[in-house]
């Protein structure tokens, strides 16, 4: 009998970029353990609204509070390990690692590690405004010796706003891509040896197929890092 641990998901940040979330991981433990397996998952999505408006309004500690809770639920549905689906909300970590016993797998840990075996230290950073401009994700990155560069304030706005006008609503327009790589340009040419898609939901939108530089698709790598955790 293989035994595997129940990785519970904190999803619906936005859900089309869960959905990759519960693919892959999905896929990794098949891949590992042959035939009909599949992944042991308990999946609690919000309704990406109410967040979004935390956001917003930069009402962190609620947000917190309200992810922490449903750690919870999700420790006591049997979860073994917490995967939260999405970089920016990664901003209250804390919160909800302080509300459970199990551990949370940080979305930047894996990230890094990919980043450190490409034998990198410089990186551009895409992501939500919050994710690119706060401290919380560029502070993990630094911990394990990456630098993230980001792009220039307007940039970060156009970044930020087609995540959440489009991407997060399913939205995948060639126009935005083209965007895209004209600031991830600007970024290699500030000598960022690679990229990270750091929102769950960029990966919907650039591949390895549309640029030279290596892509570090947080989403991907983050999946398996719980799939393989999972089957420790």
């Amino acid at each position: 009998m293989t035994t595997q641990r129940t990785i519970g998901l904190l999803g619906g940040m936005s859900w089309e970029s869960t959905v990759p979330y519960y693919q892959q991981i999905n896929q990794t433990v098949r891949a590992r353990l042959g035939g009909l397996h599949s992944a042991r998952i308990l999946l609690h999505s919000v309704d990406f609204q109410e967040i979004a408006s935390l956001q917003s309004q930069g009402d962190w500690d609620e947000a917190g509070r309200r992810l922490a809770a449903i750690a919870r639920q999700l420790e006591q549905g049997g979860a073994d390990l917490l995967v939260l689906c999405t970089n920016t909300m990664h901003k209250v970590a804390d919160a909800i690692t302080a509300a459970v016993q199990i551990p949370l797998l940080h979305i930047a840990d894996p990230t890094a590690s990919a980043i450190k075996a490409a034998g990198m230290s410089q990186i551009g950073l895409l992501g939500t405004r919050f994710t690119m401009e706060q401290d919380f994700y560029r502070a993990r990155l630094a911990l394990h010796g990456i630098t993230a560069l980001v792009p220039e304030a307007e940039d970060r706005d156009t970044v930020h706003d087609i995540i959440y006008q489009e991407l997060c609503q399913g939205q995948i327009k060639p126009a935005s891509r083209e965007t895209y790589l004209r600031i991830i340009d600007k970024l290699a040419a500030q000598g960022a040896q690679g990229i990270i898609l750091g929102c769950t939901e960029i990966g919907l939108l650039i591949g390895p197929q549309d640029i030279e530089l290596p892509l570090f698709d947080t989403t991907r790598l983050h999946a398996v890092a719980a799939a393989e955790k999972a089957l420790e």
